[in-house]
């Protein structure tokens, strides 16, 4: 007989740990059921060099921001070894000379190292901070917000609407503008209206374009940068990021602890083949090996085409719905590369192998917006970039449990080449792409290339085969304009709610989605508890 639950996630990624905590935390019997051989997804400790197993590293995902107070304290994710250490400053060393550094918690800082490039910088520098944390009013509770449909006549759906209007009536004419402006803007004019130093620009124009198929001259790149800028790390500093002792994979592995505690199951090596239907409803899951276990709750985290075209299948889906899913786009060109170091990076412009203040953030190479819309372009005609874009970070520098003693571990998070190259390995490529890569920091810390003792990389052909990350996208689908909120993955389903009664959704491409957040699982899980209430009552009234 199959064995049945009262809920199956599909997935073990953070969402689907997330997703499962709750469901388990209301008396749920929960399973999870992860396809790989480790839970965790893109955030997963992995040791890639067999040579060097004492080298650990996350090989996709690489700092935290935009997990919600809410899920840690509910989840007490604390005791479970949740623990963060604040990043330093975003670092940026120059090929002809000096640097700049930008502090999130810092405006006297800020206001000296902009000064070094633009006195006018500098002074604008505070009236930008304080314009962010404005939008930030506005947009931060939107995270949590469950999106409404808008346009739908249903009872349950206009009062979400008026919720939602309700809650924003105190907005003045400015912000609405602002927000607008926000939302249709590249990041590039929208720091032309703001700032006049290239190298300014360039530092700011990083999180407009991370893990984005777009240039930072394509309209609404400036949300990008507000989406990954509203965010805190549990410390009160607006937009700061942190890392996570352990590496990013004992995020999921605290998350997974907080799970089981609250009674869920784990399955690991399960993949799960399709969703079981019975009268219309999920039912349950087969796996790949023809088992099959039931439940009367399916939450699922995987990419909407897996989820819904592959194991639901179109012949179940309302044609608009699967129209959607279709035309979903998950561009990436992201190619994540892992170093292992025998001495931190000697820059020119801040001389030193010694750990120093500017080794402990964002060490980018990013020197100017044009520097990042040419590596764009390439990709865009179809080549990999000649000068990679790259958000890079030494998380050695806070945690030494990743490295022996006198090393480190550097992640570089870097972009672009062709959309298209999910769809073949291209390893000879990707080597090639990383050693331009390398080279671009060995010019501005000549050190670089000979501290190299190992190199892990990851191109979009392995996020999808590996990880399934479709496209290679981390996001599950492109934050573009399209993509977003009510539209996030289709008009009348940003609720994590799905045609298919049953069968929830709790992905990064619902809203929130992007980063290692966890709303998608959350708010996944809340909608079948709330179902499952609503449905006791209908059957009680019924009798």
């Amino acid at each position: 007989m199959a064995a049945t639950y009262d809920a199956i996630v599909v997935g073990g990624g953070h969402n689907g740990l997330v997703a499962a905590a709750y469901l388990a935390r209301s008396g749920a019997r929960t399973l999870v059921l992860e396809g790989r051989h480790k839970t965790g997804g893109a955030a997963t400790p992995e040791a890639p060099w067999p040579a060097a197993p004492e080298f650990k590293v996350t090989r996709l995902s690489y700092v935290m921001s935009l997990m919600p107070p809410t899920i840690i304290s509910e989840l007490d994710l604390a005791r479970h070894g949740y623990q963060i250490y604040p990043m330093g400053p975003y670092y940026q060393a120059f090929a002809d000379g000096g640097s700049i550094k930008l502090y999130a918690d810092d405006a006297k800082r800020n206001h000296e190292e902009v000064a070094r490039w633009s006195r006018k910088d500098a002074e604008a520098m505070p009236r930008w901070d304080a314009w962010l944390e404005g939008l930030a009013e506005v947009l931060g509770p939107l995270l949590l917000t469950v999106p409404p449909a808008l346009g739908s006549h249903r009872p349950r759906d206009l009062a979400g609407t008026l919720r939602l209007a309700w809650r924003h009536k105190g907005l003045d004419v400015r912000t609405i503008a602002d927000v607008t402006r926000l939302m249709t803007m590249s990041i590039a004019d929208l720091l032309d209206d703001w700032f006049e130093s290239p190298q300014v620009k360039g530092a700011l124009a990083v999180n407009g374009v991370i893990g984005t198929w777009a240039g930072p001259y394509e309209p609404g790149t400036a949300y990008v940068m507000a989406h990954h800028s509203i965010g805190d790390i549990g410390d009160g500093h607006l937009g700061n990021w942190g890392f996570q002792e352990g590496g990013m994979g004992a995020v999921a592995d605290a998350i997974g602890s907080a799970a089981r505690e609250q009674g869920a199951t784990v399955r690991t090596g399960a993949r799960v083949a399709r969703v079981l239907l019975e009268g219309g409803r999920a039912a349950g899951v087969v796996l790949d090996n023809g088992e099959e276990i039931r439940a009367g709750v399916v939450v699922t985290s995987l990419h909407p085409q897996t989820a819904f075209l592959a194991h639901v299948g179109r012949e179940n889906l309302p044609d608009d719905f699967v129209s959607d899913i279709e035309r979903w786009k998950s561009r990436s060109g992201v190619v994540k590369i892992n170093l292992a170091l025998a001495e931190l990076p000697d820059f020119t412009a801040d001389p030193g192998t010694n750990l120093a203040e500017h080794h402990t953030g964002s060490v980018e190479m990013a020197p100017s917006m044009e520097y990042i819309e040419r590596a764009f372009q390439d990709a865009r005609e179809g080549r990999a970039a000649a000068f990679p874009f790259s958000d890079g970070v030494i998380p050695t520098s806070f945690d030494k449990t990743l490295s022996p003693e006198g090393t480190h571990v550097m992640s570089l998070f870097t972009q672009w080449v062709p959309a298209d190259w999910n769809t073949e390995p291209h390893t000879d490529e990707l080597r090639a792409y990383a050693d331009r890569m390398i080279d671009c920091y060995n010019e501005v810390a000549p050190n670089f290339k000979s501290s190299i003792l190992h190199t892990d990389i990851v191109g979009p052909y392995d996020m999808e085969h590996d990880y399934g990350l479709i496209g290679g996208n981390i996001f599950h689908g492109e934050l573009s304009l399209e993509q977003l909120f009510h539209m996030r993955p289709a008009p009348g389903y940003a609720d994590y709610r799905t045609p298919v009664p049953g069968l929830y959704y709790a992905s990064s491409a619902t809203h929130a989605g992007g980063g290692v957040c966890g709303i998608p699982g959350m708010q996944a899980a809340k909608a079948a508890i709330t179902d499952k209430k609503a449905a006791r009552r209908r059957r009680q009234r019924a009798r």
